[in-house]
């Protein structure tokens, strides 16, 4: 696929991850819109990519993403590729006293069904398209749980089986819309600022995102997750360990 002169959307975008990619885009000569919640970051963000553009929507509400979908599709008609980026995370102990199933409810409709939403909206739209893209930025922990972020570890794992299921949906498919998955370990990030680990920068997360795309590879596995994901293969049980800390009892 083609990396320049491309109409990229990218949820999320005002800050973190989702800021970096837009970037890395941008330098490539590629037009940006960012889209997000928070107004003020969104201009934040646009202010430093010349030429991007942003619209306000919050990604879990219907009405809203309807809405988004008919401005992109009528202003930008060549928009062909989709970064799901947005996301959302609550640190807690499943033996913890919380309400852990409302937890999980927003962090599964951020983190997966609103990507699933926005794509099932868009997708009419990028098949028009002479080649398209969708990137979702999924986790280290989509293959193996992190016992501080419980029910943000399902949502990545349903995120990532979604993702399987739509490339091999679309394969040998004319137009050919690329599914890609991003898969980076913890992240320095303020939405990561509660979480405790060794965290890569997000524009790490960019760069390998680029070379993936250069490589026409479909499964970014970033910095330390390409080690877990081995790991992982041999010993599923040795992975969540490993990821864990847990020492294995002898």
């Amino acid at each position: 696929m083609t990396t320049t002169n491309n109409t990229v959307l990218v949820t999320g975008g005002g800050s973190g991850i989702g800021f970096e990619i837009a970037r890395r885009f941008h330098a490539a000569g590629n037009n940006i819109i960012l889209t997000g919640r928070n107004e003020a970051k969104l201009k934040e963000a646009v202010a430093q990519l010349s030429g991007a553009e942003y619209l306000v929507a919050d990604v879990t509400n219907r009405a809203e993403v309807a809405n988004l979908v008919i401005q992109l599709t009528s202003t930008y008609p060549n928009l062909n590729i989709l970064v799901n980026n947005a996301g959302k995370a609550y640190k807690h102990l499943l033996d913890q006293a919380v309400d852990t199933q409302a937890l999980a409810r927003e962090e599964m409709e951020t983190n997966y069904l609103a990507a699933v939403h926005l794509t099932d909206l868009l997708l009419p739209h990028l098949k028009q398209q002479q080649e398209a893209a969708i990137i979702n930025i999924s986790s280290i922990v989509g293959f193996v749980p992190a016992l501080s972020i419980p029910t943000y570890s399902a949502s990545k794992a349903a995120l990532h089986s979604y993702t399987q299921a739509l490339r091999l949906t679309l394969a040998g498919t004319a137009p050919q819309i690329r599914i890609i998955e991003v898969m980076p370990p913890l992240v320095d990030t303020a939405f990561a600022a509660a979480l405790q680990g060794d965290k890569i920068k997000p524009r790490q997360v960019a760069d390998e995102l680029w070379t993936a795309l250069e490589n026409n590879q479909t499964e970014v596995h970033v910095a330390g997750t390409a080690k877990l994901y081995e790991l992982f293969l041999q010993s599923p049980a040795a992975a969540a360990r490993a990821l864990n800390g847990i020492k294995e009892v002898i």
